[in-house]
């Protein structure tokens, strides 16, 4: 099955918005250096809380932000919200290539969308440490991307030829503190 084959399927960005929500989307991006734009993500995330758009914005913040804690919970919320779109179980590890057929059934578009989320949680597991999670994650979006459309396979190559100690990228920056 070919992840690429989505000519005419509705795209997350296609969802409709309601023009409150769509206007604290676009003064999010517009403030994103002056420290509102979190304040205005969240109030949008808040009207609409299973709008994919809102998600992908608030996702994006939190990963530029290497706030990655953050942005995997929003990964998750993102596959919570699609899987039952597209009829997938609840759990990702339990999605087969029978749930992926049936998905592309009704939306290739938001299949690709899930497992571009679950590559994403899986990658950022990786950055925080949490090494289990995150290649458990990234297998299995090579298990279901054969054609590895997605580029999950290139992730887990790196990881493993890597042999070296693998130092985590902290969770939170250390606060300086202030010396007598």
């Amino acid at each position: 099955m070919d992840l690429q084959d989505f000519k005419s399927d509705m795209l997350y960005f296609d969802e409709p918005l309601s023009p409150t929500v769509d206007n604290l989307l676009r003064r999010a991006a517009e403030n994103y250096g002056t420290g509102n734009a979190e304040r205005l993500l969240l109030e949008a995330f808040q009207m609409a809380r299973d709008n994919l758009s809102v998600l992908v914005g608030l996702y994006r913040f939190y990963y530029y932000q290497h706030r990655y804690g953050m942005a995997i919970e929003v990964a998750h919320h993102v596959m919570a919200v699609v899987a039952p779109r597209i009829d997938f179980p609840p759990q990702w590890r339990e999605i087969t290539m029978t749930s992926l057929s049936n998905g592309v059934l009704s939306s290739i578009g938001m299949v690709r969308f899930y497992l571009f989320a679950l590559k994403a949680a899986g990658y950022l597991n990786l950055r925080l440490g949490r090494f289990e999670e995150g290649l458990a994650m990234l297998r299995k979006v090579v298990e279901l991307d054969t054609s590895d459309r997605l580029g999950a396979r290139l992730l887990l190559e790196i990881v493993g030829s890597h042999n070296a100690d693998v130092i985590p990228f902290p969770a939170q920056p250390k606060k300086m503190e202030a010396r007598p």
